[in-house]
């Protein structure tokens, strides 16, 4: 990149000369290879070997540093059969999408759709959907992108942010950035947008914590634990944390949130306590507890995850899952109830229950629900939040187990034509315009509302492989190999099956690439899931079985 070493002062929202660490200050540091300790189960590891093509030789194999990194570009030819011809394909489309910044790799743009006629902000780089890119290339042996990217984002962090005469929390990560190439003064700057430009001006719970998991992701692929002991990453973590453990008038461990905060950016009815943001965060604190240093600063952080784990883990698996039992007491619940010993703690009105649950919910099987607050559980599936329950061992084994069975009974619901269903089912004629304020890109079994999204693709397959079930993923990949291509790579698909590209659907959608390579590299090599995987913590306390008060 011509320019590269140049300072450059912008104005709001640009690289200063002050605080540019131009990379080179962290980049430079030597990596430190350290032998993994086993502080994980190993139980669970062990048993993905079970009907796996290529079983894990042993646990340690499995998560040890390094090897998810160093292995990958001779995948292919380790197998017995010819890679897919979209793969390369895929890589080709991936590496067109980054952006570089004075002469180094920090990220990829959302897509390159040269047919559509607006770029809106597609053309910048958005911190989730980087996350697949980012994991593509650090199982491809290539963490130079993912560690410029997160010290760019990290440097953004550090700005000050107000939209309109508010002025948002430090730890706030940017939604997304543009590198603003100027060829006659040959110089690069960075614009960030911390929601002030977003739709509905709502800023990115998601993008902190998805922040965290992808440090954890590059340390675990690497072993360079360099990267996150330094101050800057250390300090990074606790302005995020601080923003989510502060205590206030919320009797609940939860985070509370505005609509719109997420990958469903739009206005969809997720105010509240949206599984995905939940499922992220206490995924993104189990994440922080291994990097943190127990310091004096770190310390109190420390003690004040375990703390919000314990509570947040007992809340999550009591009240927001939803199983064939569970239905049939929320279905006989009594409402009004005084005291401690109230079993409808939230005062759920059974008439509430949407007819479309007691038919979606098989005998065997479950899932975490959209939403529990006073008075209201949104019953509708969303697959981010269920396949990160999973991951980061949100759900327990059995629960996670339950999910797989749901996604196998449900598979003509939930994957159909194309995998996968974002959200089920899609809000209709009143529900759409009272809930989504008659929003005209989320009709019914579109986009957010019910749409199929291929970049989720590469979660059902980790999650496929944490629980044993290789062969639930080998079906979903098929599925999107017999359309990805042909239809250019599309951001999203329409209908109730998904077998129509989307509306206002781009093409070329670089999440949707990379989230297939990704699902097929972990599927190859099933060892890359412990970059983006944490097995059951033994001290955390188990879910508790529901007496037979339940159903009086």
């Amino acid at each position: 990149m011509e320019g590269s070493g140049l300072k450059n002062v912008s104005s709001h929202c640009s690289i200063s000369e002050m605080d540019d660490f131009d990379l080179s200050k962290l980049l430079d540091k030597p990596r430190i290879n350290i032998e993994r300790q086993r502080s994980f189960d190993e139980r669970s590891l062990s048993e993905l070997s079970i009907g796996l093509s290529r079983g894990l030789d042993n646990y340690e194999n499995a998560y040890s540093p390094g090897r998810s990194g160093l292995d990958t570009p001779a995948s292919s030819a380790r197998n017995s059969f010819e890679p897919h011809p979209m793969v390369a394909e895929a890589w080709d489309a991936l590496r067109r999408s980054m952006v570089h910044f004075r002469g180094q790799p920090v990220g990829t743009i959302a897509a390159v759709d040269h047919a559509a006629e607006e770029v809106l902000n597609y053309d910048q780089v958005f911190v989730r959907d980087f996350v697949p890119s980012a994991l593509a290339f650090l199982m491809n042996g290539e963490p130079d992108i993912v560690k410029n990217f997160l010290l760019k984002t990290l440097q953004l962090q550090g700005w000050e942010k107000r939209v309109d005469r508010f002025k948002l929390g430090e730890g706030v990560m940017p939604a997304s950035f543009k590198v603003l190439h100027d060829p006659v003064r040959k110089t690069d700057t960075i614009m960030a947008d911390f929601g002030e430009s977003a739709i509905g001006r709502v800023a990115p719970v998601d993008s902190g914590f998805w922040w965290i998991i992808l440090l954890r992701a590059y340390t675990k692929s690497t072993g360079d634990v360099s990267l996150a002991e330094t101050p800057e990453c250390q300090r990074g973590m606790r302005l995020i944390l601080s923003l989510c453990l502060s205590e206030g008038f919320d009797t609940f461990p939860t985070l509370l949130c505005a609509d719109g905060c997420s990958m469903i950016d739009r206005r969809m009815g997720i105010y509240g306590y949206p599984i995905e943001i939940q499922a992220l965060f206490f995924m993104a604190l189990r994440s922080a507890l291994a990097m943190l240093k127990h310091d004096t600063e770190g310390g109190e952080f420390v003690e004040r995850i375990v703390k919000r784990l314990h509570a947040l883990s007992y809340h999550m698996r009591n009240y927001f899952w939803l199983d064939f039992q569970q239905l049939n007491d929320i279905y006989r619940y009594k409402t009004e109830e005084y005291s401690h010993t109230a079993v409808n703690k939230f005062n759920v009105i059974p008439d509430s229950i949407p007819d479309w649950v007691f038919e979606f919910v098989p005998k065997r099987g479950g899932y975490f629900i959209g939403n529990v607050s006073p008075a209201r559980m949104d019953f509708r599936w969303f697959a981010l939040g269920n396949c990160i329950a999973i991951l980061s061992s949100l759900a327990t084994p059995e629960q996670a187990s339950a999910i797989m069975d749901l996604i196998e009974a449900r598979w003509d619901e939930l994957v159909a034509e194309m995998p996968l269903k974002i959200s089920y089912p899609a809000l209709e004629n009143h529900d759409w315009r009272h809930i989504t304020g008659c929003d005209p890109k989320n009709t019914r079994w579109s986009y957010h509302n019910g749409g199929s999204w291929p970049v989720l693709l590469w979660l059902l397959t980790a999650a496929c492989i944490k629980t044993g079930r290789p062969q639930i993923a080998r079906r979903a990949i098929d599925l999107a190999e017999s359309r990805l291509s042909k239809d250019s790579w599309p951001e999203y698909y329409d209908g109730t099956v998904g077998r129509y590209i989307g509306k206002q659907a781009r093409k070329y959608q670089t999440w949707s690439i990379a989230g297939y390579l990704v699902a097929k590299m972990l599927l190859e090599d099933p060892s890359h899931l412990g970059m983006i995987a944490l097995e059951e913590d033994k001290q955390m306390k188990p879910v508790i079985k529901r007496s037979a008060s339940w159903t009086c």
